[in-house]
């Protein structure tokens, strides 16, 4: 079959730069699987995008669908045919419909006898006639969260469209998308090209962009260029650019012919803790900053220009020019709020709501820091440090800084503690309080961060259950959700001894009875369902957790170690046959009158060699495994009593264990019993029999 190349290209005014990567992906998936979806094949694509554009080329794309096959069924050969041979109806009616003769008509046999059919091949569609619809399909689905109108027209896109692109090997696609007609021209960069390029071959697409048009069209080397020429500006001063790669991402997409340009800053600034700089040039300059070999912070900046000028100096005195005033606010905010105390800012915080039925942020403080405390001494930590910590955790977030840089709280707290001459782990805690703030986040360092971190976000969980608001569906304005993960990952990841009835409870008692008994035991059920998800992202099956689950252990870091183990079980080979005989243990065991608690077992009673040999290894393993089992070591106590594979299954192939006998009867379920309770002691694995 022939092929040719697709080429589209949709030409905008300026995309949301933050947006691009995402439209972009989405564009082409919805291209490609458009093309899937019609049964069209092609060798290879390619995607671009820049500030004005989203584009794909497909290469050797076939030029018509393939043929297929029809099969239409008519009546049964029974009904097709009267008694003396001739046509039915039902035939003249089947075969008129589709212009055929009845010669034409196979036979199909069925199961319920034979049948006539209509086989035949249909030819595929040109390709160039579907490739319109293809890509308006693709448009329609992308993911934009507010569309908008231009002009007098009624059609809705991320921004306006100028021009569409859309070529098929040397013809343009017949059609228009979204009221503009098709065409096999493009535009190049806004003030380096004048007037329309036409694009011959799409494999030249982007060379003549590039060529014409000033346009460097592929993304991913675009932002290789910014990249090399950031750190080669920062090179040029002898120092090592730092390169965000969210920062990078939207440069790329903010530019079409990126220059990048070092301008520079006076010293005095940096003063300044250096987050307030980069703060005040990354988010609202897009600057990337300028670091020594010790990541000390230097007094350049690296900006991108998306023209090449012919004076770049007047383009860097208006880059310095912006900045200047925005770090000579930062430093007077710094200075402003170095004059009071952390301490002495606190009172400010009694004039701002958490929540309403919770009090202040003041009162929150107050609870917070009882709490770290009481988390330290339990863990053998500094007290007081946690104690101050919790007092001071807030009281940033009234500094002129973090009112005018919502972003710096809790670096500015770890700062303004340091010109108080607070010590460094109380500074450090201040801002490892909000750690980690997101999936995967660093944790906080020090243990005093560790206790006020935690502290924090138990307070807000209790709270908020204890008034009956816990997230709901999709809504979770506290983060909740995110606060409990973050608090067990705390826990797990740094071995902490902490179980979380205690937990709770110790933050139920900061609230005055808010929280009851029912609330703590709510809270606790609440955060060990959030192990699920944690786990899913490991790859652990669901099985593995309700295993452990079903045993309720509230000490997350013995939670986490149980479920290490049940997984590393389940990939024993003995471990499908235990759990499956749990299972049925268990559901012999709850088939009696009155529960099962008596293990002890009467060896006068045993009388089969299989319930022998099982009772003999059952004490063996109990005298072996019990003191692993207290010692927390789940891995070595699952892999030994692995060993019980064998005499249990021999157990149930020779042994009747509800015999008439009772007392018998009895002593072979307190064998069960005593069999199940083994493997209790680390999770219900009659839950990993499917």
């Amino acid at each position: 079959m022939s092929t040719q190349h697709f080429l589209v290209e949709i030409g905008t005014e300026e995309l949301p730069p933050k947006s691009l990567k995402k439209l972009s992906a989405a564009f082409s998936k919805g291209v490609l699987d458009g093309l899937a979806d019609a049964g069209l094949s092609f060798s290879a694509s390619k995607s671009f995008a820049s500030p004005r554009r989203l584009a794909i080329r497909v290469e050797g794309l076939a030029t018509q669908q393939p043929e297929k096959s029809v099969e239409k069924r008519g009546p049964s050969k029974k009904a097709a045919y009267d008694a003396d041979g001739n046509p039915t109806r039902a035939l003249t009616g089947f075969t008129g419909s589709l212009g055929i003769d009845p010669s034409e008509l196979e036979e199909m046999e069925t199961p319920k006898g034979a049948w006539l059919v209509y086989k035949s091949t249909e030819a595929g569609q040109q390709t160039i006639q579907l490739l319109n619809n293809i890509v308006e399909q693709s448009l329609n689905k992308l993911p934009i969260p507010k569309r908008m109108r231009w002009g007098a027209q009624r059609v809705e896109f991320v921004r306006p469209v100028q021009w569409i692109l859309m070529t098929f090997g040397n013809e343009v696609v017949p059609g228009s998308i979204l009221n503009i007609q098709n065409g096999k021209v493009t535009r190049g960069h806004r003030f380096h090209s004048q007037g329309e390029i036409e694009i011959n071959d799409a494999m030249s697409y982007e060379s003549t962009l590039l060529d014409q048009g000033r346009v460097i069209a592929d993304y991913e080397q675009r932002k290789d260029k910014i990249r090399a020429g950031v750190e080669a500006a920062a090179k040029d001063v002898g120092g090592i650019a730092v390169i965000d790669e969210d920062l990078l991402d939207e440069v790329c997409a903010l530019n079409e012919w990126p220059v990048p340009l070092l301008g520079n800053f006076e010293e005095r600034f940096l003063s300044v803790p250096a987050e307030a700089l980069v703060s005040s040039m990354k988010e609202h300059q897009k600057y990337f900053h300028v670091v020594d070999d010790k990541q000390q912070m230097l007094p350049h900046f690296i900006t991108l220009s998306n023209i090449e000028s012919k004076d770049p100096q007047q383009v860097i005195s208006g880059n310095e020019r912006v900045i200047r005033p925005r770090l000579s606010d930062a430093a007077f905010f710094f200075e402003t709020d170095k004059k009071t105390s952390l301490l002495a800012k606190r009172d400010a915080l009694k004039n701002i709501v958490f929540q309403t039925k919770l009090g202040t942020v003041f009162e929150k403080t107050e609870r917070v820091s009882k709490l770290a405390a009481k988390i330290a001494l339990h863990l053998g930590n500094n007290e007081g440090y946690a104690q101050k910590a919790g007092q001071l955790a807030k009281s940033d977030l009234v500094s002129e800084m973090v009112l005018e840089f919502t972003d710096l709280q809790g670096i500015m707290g770890y700062h303004y503690a340091l010109h108080d001459g607070e010590p460094e782990e109380v500074a450090l805690a201040l801002n490892e309080q909000y750690m980690p703030k997101y999936a995967g986040g660093p944790l906080p360092t020090t243990a005093t961060g560790c206790a006020l971190s935690i502290a924090e976000k138990v307070d807000s969980l209790v709270g908020l259950f204890g008034i009956n608001q816990p997230p709901t569906g999709t809504k979770d304005p506290f983060a909740l959700r995110r606060a409990a993960l973050g608090v067990l990952r705390i826990i797990v990841e740094k071995e902490l001894d902490i179980d979380l009835n205690d937990l709770m409870s110790w933050a139920a008692e900061q609230y005055d009875g808010l929280a009851n008994e029912s609330v703590v035991d709510d809270l606790v059920d609440y955060m060990l369902e959030r192990f699920r998800s944690w786990y899913e992202d490991e790859n652990i099956s669901a099985e593995v957790f309700l295993s452990v689950n079903a045993r309720r252990p509230t000490r997350p870091v013995d939670f986490d170690r149980r479920i290490q183990a049940v997984n590393t079980f389940c990939r024993l080979e003995e471990a499908a046959a235990l759990s499956a005989a749990n299972k049925r243990v268990s559901n012999i065991l709850s088939k009696q009158e009155t529960e099962m608690s008596n293990t002890s077992i009467d060896k006068s009673l045993l009388s089969e060699a299989a319930e022998i040999e099982l009772s003999a290894q059952l004490e063996a393993q109990a005298a072996k495994v019990v003191p692993l089992f207290d010692a927390g070591q789940y891995g070595e106590a699952l892999a030994s009593l692995a060993a019980l594979h064998q005499p249990v299954d021999q157990f149930f192939d020779d042994v009747m264990v509800m015999v008439d006998d009772e007392a018998i009867k009895n002593n072979r379920l307190a064998l069960l019993n005593q069999l199940r309770g083994l493997f209790l002691r680390v999770a219900d694995i009659s839950l990993l029999s499917k």
